[in-house]
């Protein structure tokens, strides 16, 4: 449709395959859009893919902007960083007051900040908008987690929604708080993701390595966890994963894999962010840590000769242990969204993102990659009691662990006499048995800080602040 004159109620900046495949998903659901990149050659392929629909391609920012009907709406879906603000830096004196331009990308929540104060002194609103799901969600339906000004939102709710994912609450869509809100709930679904992977890695160590199971064997223990509680798209396509059969040697693929797993930043955002606004998020720590051990692969194999270890091999009854490793990634995975919901409690008092967890949990219902059974329950709990500081206090949460934690305390106490590790299952332990010991040790720790530097500490026996000259004592 290059050649006719075309007026769209959105256009897409930024053709890589998730912008490509919103382009395709906006058109499907019925809309005319246009489409542009700075590289012409692929304006020109996404032409082609899509001749004969409304699909409207520009090779220029100006003839981009002339084809958008009024008040514009300009979804940007370019690399996070500099790209956008390049971007942006040419788009800005091209739009008129009123026009919507919405950030698509994993940007930082800050970045959004900074950008959404330039917007409104254009009189532009902005949407800093976190959209998961993959290709295939981009092309099908993704989860769709805005923020920014609600009057630019309510401009485009209809068709984002439309090309949202259906969940079983409807449109995995919403609009979630002003600011950075959105960025900063996508920054958080990432980091639950990172958890929940590390997790499901660890389990498929303690099967190889302890166990000595094939792929083929774990593909069938993953399907049937997929089948309870443990329901969730990440464990659909691990089982996928190790069910795969190189072509060229007929071995698992998986198998063939380089132990090195590489990462966007989102983790590290995350975990970054807990650590500004006092949040603990362990889990999702130690998963982004356990990805940076990995990338150092040279070293691990040159330790691997001099640092000895235990065997590898669990101990017992091969179907009692899974039971328990299933458990033990239950539990985890539990932890990992409940320190993910508190993060986003507590940076929603923090930022003033007054977010609603429920809603937060019912965008992500369907579309997105961490989507899963459990958020169901998880949804239920927030409306319930919107106050709630930790999911594990809720049911069903609470009576699973306390019928379960005692198969996690086996699996981690079994893999580490075994030398296999599991920082993820260990940091989910050892978060929830801080988190439900009255008196923790940091008395003491207290004490030392007033010892060396003179932080004083507060009494359980009188109010007040103190301190001591040890020394003198």
């Amino acid at each position: 449709m290059g050649g006719e004159a075309l007026k769209a109620k959105i256009g897409v900046v930024g053709l890589a395959v998730m912008g490509q495949n919103l382009v395709l998903n906006i058109e499907g659901k019925g809309h005319a859009v246009v489409a542009y990149n700075r590289t012409a050659d692929r304006t020109r392929a996404l032409a082609e893919r899509s001749r004969g629909r409304k699909v409207h391609p520009a090779y220029s920012l100006e003839g981009f902007v002339k084809a958008l009907e009024r008040p514009r709406a300009v979804l940007v879906m370019v690399k996070a960083g500099p790209a956008v603000d390049e971007v942006l830096e040419e788009l800005y004196p091209l739009l008129d007051e009123g026009d919507v331009v919405i950030d698509g990308g994993n940007s930082h929540f800050a970045d959004t900040e900074r950008r959404l104060k330039a917007a409104e002194e254009r009189g532009l609103f902005y949407l800093g908008t976190g959209i998961s799901g993959g290709e295939s969600g981009a092309l099908h339906g993704p989860s769709i987690m805005v923020g920014g000004h609600r009057q630019g939102y309510e401009q485009v709710e209809a068709l984002l929604e439309s090309i949202a994912a259906r969940g079983p609450e409807g449109a995995c869509c919403g609009y979630l708080g002003p600011g950075s809100a959105g960025h900063y709930v996508k920054m958080i679904h990432n980091g639950i993701e990172y958890a929940i992977m590390e997790t499901l890695a660890e389990a498929y160590d303690l099967m190889k390595r302890g166990l000595g199971m094939s792929p083929a064997e774990m593909a069938d223990t993953l399907a049937d966890w997929n089948r309870g509680d443990l329901g969730s798209y990440l464990v659909e396509i691990t089982e996928r994963v190790l069910r795969e059969t190189d072509p060229e040697t007929g071995r698992p693929l998986v198998e063939l894999i380089v132990d090195t797993a590489q990462q966007k930043g989102t983790g590290k955002w995350s975990s970054q962010s807990a650590l500004d606004i006092g949040s603990p998020t362990p889990t999702i720590a130690a998963s982004v840590f356990a990805r940076m051990i990995s990338a150092i692969r040279a070293e691990r194999i040159e330790a691997e000769k001099v640092l000895t270890g235990p065997a590898p091999r669990l101990e017992g009854d091969r179907r009692a242990l899974l039971e328990e490793v299933q458990s033990a990634v239950y539990l985890t995975t539990v932890a990992a969204y409940a320190q993910g919901f508190r993060q986003l409690r507590d940076a929603s008092r923090e930022r003033g993102y007054n977010l609603n967890l429920a809603e937060v949990a019912r965008v992500w219902m369907a579309g997105c990659i961490i989507r899963a059974k459990l958020l169901a329950p998880i949804r239920d709990a927030l409306a319930a009691e919107a106050g709630l500081p930790l999911l594990l206090l809720a049911q069903p949460f609470l009576s699973d662990w306390n019928a379960s934690n005692g198969a996690l305390r086996h699996v981690v106490i079994e893999a580490h006499a075994r030398g296999i590790p599991v920082p993820a299952m260990s940091s989910a332990l050892d978060f929830v048995d801080a988190y439900r010991t009255g008196r923790l040790p940091a008395n003491l720790t207290q004490a030392q800080r007033d010892y060396f530097g003179s932080h004083t500490y507060e009494r359980l026996d009188r109010p007040g602040t103190f301190h001591t000259r040890w020394e003198a004592a």
